[in-house]
């Protein structure tokens, strides 16, 4: 006999990401907002899955307990290149540098959620990790895209689901990953904690 659903409750979205609302509204569902603010810097000997576990975790953790059932998710999300976390590039040479080291390889991004039920307090994790392919590209290429500024909020300086998708010519995995939210990995939760309806049949 299956379970009965959980009841349904808010969402809050501990994010500032206009990507991530897009992503979210996109599926139909009601949320707030409470953008968390934490040190994101990364620890001596973290890999990245364990530096974005970490903060989704820290920032889902950060936000007031809302009044009433509440689902908090939080997320980060990292690119790796080599071996190098790109973070979000703090100038636009930074920028420039970034989509210089990506033109013409393949990078790894790694995103992580946290999913706090609230008053419950329990928090599940869990991450994604998608390979980005970029085309060669020439200095000025690399020049006018840092221009366009499209890059300067984003973690490796670049957005696949803007003027960044010129230069990609492949993507393994989730491509929700690669803009801030696995919505694969979500969907069970959302279902679970009564957000969505339908089951996942895996």
């Amino acid at each position: 006999m299956t379970a009965p659903a959980a009841p349904a409750r808010t969402l809050v979205l501990a994010s500032a990401s206009p990507r991530r609302a897009d992503l979210l509204r996109m599926l139909g569902l009601a949320f707030t907002t409470a953008p968390a603010s934490i040190d994101e810097a990364p620890r001596p000997g973290e890999s990245p899955e364990e530096v974005a576990l970490r903060l989704a975790r820290e920032k889902a953790l950060a936000v007031p307990q809302p009044a009433g059932r509440a689902l908090i998710v939080a997320a980060d999300t990292i690119v790796v290149i080599a071996g190098e976390i790109l973070g979000k590039p703090r100038d636009d040479d930074e920028s420039r540098r970034f989509v210089g080291r990506l033109a013409g390889r393949t990078h790894e991004v790694v995103t992580a959620v946290a999913l706090r039920a609230c008053p419950e307090e329990s928090v599940d994790c869990e991450h994604a990790v998608s390979r980005v392919t970029f085309a060669p590209l020439s200095p000025a290429e690399i020049d006018w895209y840092t221009a366009t500024g499209e890059g300067r909020d984003k973690a490796g300086a670049y957005a696949l689901q803007g003027i960044g998708a010129l230069f990609i010519t492949a993507v393994e995995g989730s491509y929700t990953n690669v803009i801030g939210l696995p919505l694969d990995r979500l969907y069970p939760h959302f279902v679970r904690w009564g957000l969505l309806p339908v089951a996942p049949a895996r």
